[in-house]
C-alpha cells in the first residue's frame, strides 16, 4: 500500500460515508474509528504525523472539540502521542510483553450491562495484544460468589496481570465475599479495575479504580425529567440490600427534589414490587403520580404488577429507570431510561488497567463515562 504523504489530509470521504461507525454513533467516535481505521491499514504507520485537528476538521466536517476528543480517544487507547510544538503521532504498536487479564463478574447474567462492558473491554484497541480470560466454573453454580472465589483462585495460580471485578450486588453474603474477593487478589499483588460499583458502602470508598456512571447525577437527571413532566408526588423505588450505585441515585433523587421542589424531601421504598399487596399498599399510601426505579429491572417488575392492579402508565403513575436494557421498549409501556456508554466503559476500564499496571504508585481514582436520558412513553411522552 502507498503512504499518503504525513503533512496532508486523506482525501475526504463522501457525504455517505461520513458517519463511518453507522448511524447513532456520536461523531467524535465515528471519526476516531475511521483513523484506527487508517492507522491498522497501514495509511499511517509507526512514527508517522497525523494532520493537523485543522486539517480533520475540514475532512470531516467536524467541530475543533469534536475532533480534539477523536484523537484524545486515540491517545488514551495509546495509539498515538502528542508531541508539543509538532504534532501528533503514531506511536509503535509493539509492546515488551502480551498480558493476560482476568473477568470476575458474579452478576453477568443477571444485567445486560456487564455483557457490553465485557465487549467494549475486549474490543479495545489497548487490548488487542494482550489476552482476556473469563474462567470457567468449579461446580459452584448454586452459589455464585463461592464459584466467584474459585475463579479468583484460579486467576492468582494463571499469575494475571489484572482482573476486571464488578461487585455483587444481591448474593447472600455479599459483602463478606466481595471482601474476601479482592483481599485475595490483594494479598497476590494483581490490580485490580472495578467496574461499575464500589464494594464498600458510601462513604467509605476502596483503594482501587473504578469505571462507571455518575449515578448521583443520573438520579438527579431522572427525577428533574419528572418534574418537568409536572409530576409532584415523586417516589424512588429500590430493592433490599442494594449496591451503593443505587444508594447514589437514591440520593441524587433526593437532592432534585429538595433543589427543584422547595425543599420537599421525597420516599424511598424498598421491598418486593413483584408481590401485589406491597405494591398496592405503597400506591395507597405515598399516592404517587411518579416512580424512579433503581433500575430497569425494578422498574419491569413494578411495572407489571401497577399494570395487573389496573393502574395506567403514565396516566396515573410514570415511570422511569437506569440501564436502558433491550427489553425497556418493549415493556407494556415503553420505558424511560438512562442509557449508559457501556462499549466505552470497556474501553476505558482496559485503559484504565493498563495505566495501573504499568504504574502502580498512582492514585486511585473514579472515571465516570457519560450516560444519556432516553426518552419514552413510561414518563408522559418521546422526544
Amino acid at each position: 500500500m502507498t503512504k499518503l504523504p504525513t503533512n496532508h489530509s486523506p482525501k475526504r470521504a463522501p457525504d455517505h460515508e461520513a458517519n463511518p461507525a453507522g448511524p447513532g454513533v456520536p461523531r467524535h467516535r465515528a471519526i476516531y474509528e475511521e483513523l484506527l481505521k487508517e492507522i491498522e491499514s497501514g495509511v499511517y504507520g509507526p512514527g508517522d504525523r497525523l494532520p493537523s485537528e485543522a486539517l480533520l476538521c475540514e475532512r470531516f466536517d467536524a467541530s475543533r472539540i469534536t475532533v480534539a476528543k477523536a484523537v484524545q480517544g486515540l491517545q488514551r487507547d495509546r495509539l498515538v502521542t502528542r508531541r508539543p510544538g509538532s504534532g501528533t503521532y503514531v506511536e509503535s504498536p509493539a509492546r515488551p510483553n502480551s498480558l493476560q487479564f482476568g473477568l470476575l463478574i458474579p452478576d453477568l447474567g443477571a444485567t445486560e450491562i456487564f455483557g457490553q462492558i465485557c465487549q467494549g473491554i475486549m474490543r479495545s484497541p489497548a487490548a488487542k495484544l494482550h489476552s482476556l480470560t473469563w474462567g470457567h466454573s468449579t461446580g459452584d453454580e448454586g452459589d455464585p460468589m463461592r464459584a466467584m472465589e474459585g475463579l479468583c483462585q484460579q486467576y492468582i495460580s494463571q499469575r494475571v496481570a489484572g482482573v476486571f471485578f464488578a461487585p455483587s450486588e444481591h448474593a447472600t453474603g455479599k459483602d463478606e465475599a466481595n471482601r474476601r474477593i479482592v483481599s485475595m487478589l490483594e494479598r497476590a499483588g494483581i490490580p485490580i479495575v472495578l467496574l461499575d460499583r464500589c464494594f464498600e458502602p458510601y462513604p467509605d470508598r476502596s483503594n482501587f479504580d473504578l469505571v462507571g456512571i455518575d449515578n448521583h447525577r443520573a438520579g438527579y437527571v431522572l427525577t428533574r425529567h419528572l418534574l418537568q413532566t409536572g409530576a409532584q408526588r415523586i417516589v424512588f423505588a429500590m430493592r433490599n440490600n442494594s449496591a451503593s450505585t443505587v444508594g447514589a441515585r437514591a440520593a441524587g433523587y433526593r437532592e432534585a427534589l429538595y433543589s427543584l421542589q422547595g425543599g420537599a424531601r421525597g420516599t424511598i421504598v424498598m421491598g418486593d414490587f413483584e408481590d401485589s399487596s406491597f405494591v398496592e399498599e405503597m400506591v395507597s399510601k405515598e399516592k404517587p403520580d411518579a416512580i424512579v426505579c433503581a433500575n430497569d429491572v425494578t422498574a419491569a417488575r413494578l411495572m407489571q404488577t401497577l399494570v395487573s392492579l389496573g393502574v395506567r402508565i403514565p396516566g396515573d403513575i410514570k415511570m422511569v429507570g437506569v440501564d436502558d436494557v433491550r427489553y425497556a421498549k418493549f415493556l407494556p409501556t415503553q420505558l424511560t431510561s438512562i442509557r449508559q456508554n457501556c462499549i466505552e466503559m470497556g474501553a476505558v476500564a482496559m485503559a484504565t488497567m493498563l495505566e495501573r499496571v504499568e504504574s502502580p504508585g498512582l492514585p486511585v481514582k473514579d472515571v465516570l463515562v457519560r450516560f444519556e436520558l432516553i426518552v419514552r412513553a413510561s414518563s408522559g411522552g418521546e422526544r
